[in-house]
């Protein structure tokens, strides 16, 4: 897995890592913070979310095509600079009225712009380096890396921003509403980490950076010029790609929005026992340890290495059986931190699709990268069936309010949460790596960074349509709003698949 990939894909991310870390930590909390700083209504506060992820996604199409231009390198430093210059804005707390609304809503502006600068542009880099022949067969693998890594930052962000709320609310007698400012400013640290990991290690993919004229020349004069032709096709097939994204990034991004008013109104609010323990992200974290070397001592060639193998799996199923003992009573269950299991579910999973698909590989049978994403798309409707499930005998939002003020409304478990989050990302890992790394492929070589951000033009429209399911959040019954969501992804499915020669074809 990790084996004979350069060093400069490590780099760049851990880099992404730190700056991912930052971002899920302040939208962990953002429509929560949005409600009770400024009263806002699920609507309203879906409208704002929907619309600052669309910018986040849809700008980085813009800040590709400065890239092709300018240089990739150039537009990552500048965007690392105005997400720190947002999120600092976003520390400061000016208050619930109109200044803070103001400084809210140019703080967002900023970071979308920032955004749109350094992420399309970072990835388009980590495929640079595999344009190389002797990397070319790892492209889909160090994908898989990479994603993996932008997880591994947003696997601690839910913890981190409940964390320091609670603290800042304990230790300095700070509001509930001031304490959410402290949480943005753990973004404003990782971006610092973020930029000293870029910097410290530039060295190591400097030469993928762009923006030197004599090295692009050289790196085009070895392309293998496509003729007009085999460019349409390729944007063709892109697009096709990018129209089905949509749905799934609509219904995927309900985990900020639709699925957090679950968590925080449907939800039960504490847990007790085994359940409890899925709350801690330490524990995750154990299992995380215990999930890759389990694979490092099946792979590993040295009697050392399935010794140091065997010691970790030890070392973390004694920390759980301790962490086990000393439970205590009821475990408070936040509604931000369900969002920590998305990307707990990605870093342990990861290496168990990449040994799936290695296996299919070897025997010939891996789907191609856009069978791979249609798959996605049903198991992504697979994961909204639950939802529907877990809601059919529950009121409307708007019931279910009055019912919580009344003290006599019922909750569900959080498992149905939990294994949601689990088929989702079943489907995310099988359509969001695979694209990405598809788009890397297929793109022609003079519009690589163009085609990059059309990739996160299309995310950008899936997150503006979240707000479809937040307008339905009211008076109509639970399982509508899930059942669209379903219906959608189903029929994205149907149509990736009735376009799939001509997608293969390019493949």
């Amino acid at each position: 897995m990790f084996e004979g990939q350069p060093k400069g894909l490590y780099a760049l991310a851990l880099a992404n890592t730190g700056e991912r870390f930052g971002y899920y930590t302040m939208l962990a909390i953002f429509v929560l913070f949005l409600k009770a700083n400024f009263g806002l209504s699920p609507a309203m506060a879906g409208n704002i979310y929907s619309t600052f992820l669309a910018l986040v996604y849809f700008l980085p199409f813009i800040g590709g095509i400065l890239a092709d231009k300018f240089g990739y390198g150039k537009m990552v430093t500048i965007g690392i600079i105005a997400m720190f210059v947002g999120y600092v804005l976003l520390a400061l707390p000016l208050g619930t009225g109109t200044m803070g609304l103001i400084s809210m809503f140019v703080a967002l502006i900023i970071i979308s712009s920032g955004t749109g600068l350094f992420k399309g542009n970072l990835q388009v880099m980590v495929g640079n380096l595999y344009d190389a022949p002797e990397y070319a067969s790892k492209r889909d693998s160090a994908f898989s890396i990479f994603y993996m890594a932008i997880n591994i930052g947003a696997l601690f962000a839910p913890t981190a921003a409940v964390s320091i709320m609670e603290y800042a609310q304990q230790t300095w007698n700070v509001s509930v509403n001031d304490s959410y400012h402290f949480a943005f400013a753990v973004a404003c640290v990782s971006l610092i980490i973020s930029m000293a990991i870029y910097y410290g290690f530039r060295n190591t993919f400097k030469h993928v950076e762009g923006g030197n004229k004599v090295l692009l020349q050289k790196k085009n004069d070895s392309v293998e010029e496509l003729s007009p032709r085999e460019t349409k096709d390729r944007i063709v097939a892109l697009c096709l790609v990018f129209a089905v994204v949509i749905f799934f990034w609509m219904a995927f991004h309900q985990n900020g929005l639709t699925l957090t008013l679950f968590a925080d109104e449907y939800t039960a609010k504490s847990s007790t026992g085994i359940e409890s323990m899925m709350f801690s992200v330490w524990n995750l974290v154990a299992v995380v340890f215990i999930v890759y070397a389990l694979f490092s001592f099946f792979q590993s060639k040295t009697g050392r290495g399935k010794i140091i193998s065997i010691f970790i799996i030890l070392f973390a199923v004694v920390f759980l059986l301790i962490r086990y003992t000393h439970l205590d009573g009821e475990v408070p269950v936040d509604a931000p931190i369900f969002q920590q299991f998305n990307p707990f579910f990605v870093v342990a999973l990861t290496p168990v699709s990449m040994a799936i698909f290695g296996f299919l590989a070897r025997k010939g049978k891996e789907p191609s990268a856009p069978r791979k994403i249609g798959l996605g798309m049903f198991v992504a409707a697979c994961g909204y069936v639950l939802m529907l499930i877990a809601s059919l005998d529950l009121l409307t939002p708007n019931a279910q309010a009055a019912a919580t003020e009344a003290g006599n409304a019922s909750f569900v478990s959080p498992n149905w949460l939990i294994t949601t989050y689990l088929v989702l990302t079943f489907g995310e890992l099988l359509l969001s790596p695979m694209g990405i790394s598809f788009v890397s492929k297929v793109a022609p070589p003079k519009y690589k960074g163009m085609m990059m951000g059309g990739w996160f033009v299309a995310t950008a429209i899936g997150n503006y349509l979240t707000a479809v399911a937040a307008w339905l959040w009211g008076d109509i019954p639970l399982w509508i709003v899930w059942g669209v969501l379903m219906i959608l992804c189903l029929l994205a499915a149907l149509f990736i698949f009735s376009v799939m020669k001509k997608l293969e074809k390019v493949a």
